[in-house]
């Protein structure tokens, strides 16, 4: 559904929020371990979530990534995914077709509309902080065993 970067930067986000809430800053190497993702890939993702005011980081010893439990309540998954992906997931034909509407649907149009406007509201009502609960209390996961 997501890009594999637009997944990367989903658990990255959710794991700096869950340190955040601890009061832990955290480095590019510890999210990627945390998240299983190649550290120079992470780096990447996180520095395009910094140019779109998404997360701030801090350089030094002290350094390294943070967020507020004031901000976590205000970023949705979807200003993640538009920094990443762009808006191709609520507009983009679900086969890759370049011109998929109501007039020229694709064989899988009408049934994806529905899906599209699930997936929407999803990501628009879903906070960093809703997922880094889910994530401190136990009752998600980044990582698999």
């Amino acid at each position: 559904m997501f890009s594999k970067a637009c997944e990367y930067g989903i658990k990255a986000i959710t794991y700096i929020a869950k340190e955040s809430l601890k009061g832990n800053r955290v480095k590019t190497g510890e999210i990627a371990f945390h998240t299983e993702s190649p550290e120079p890939f992470t780096a990447k993702i996180l520095g395009t979530l910094t140019k779109f005011d998404i997360i701030h980081s801090q350089t030094g010893p002290n350094g390294g990534f943070i967020i507020s439990k004031e901000r976590m309540k205000c970023i949705k998954l979807s200003d993640i995914v538009n920094a990443i992906d762009g808006d191709s997931i609520y507009n983009g034909c679900v086969l890759g077709y370049s011109e998929c509407n109501h007039l020229k649907p694709c064989p899988m149009h009408h049934k994806f509309v529905k899906i599209r406007g699930d997936i929407k509201k999803m990501v628009t009502t879903t906070t960093i902080y809703d997922l880094a609960i889910g994530l401190k209390s136990g009752k998600s996961v980044l990582k698999r065993s």
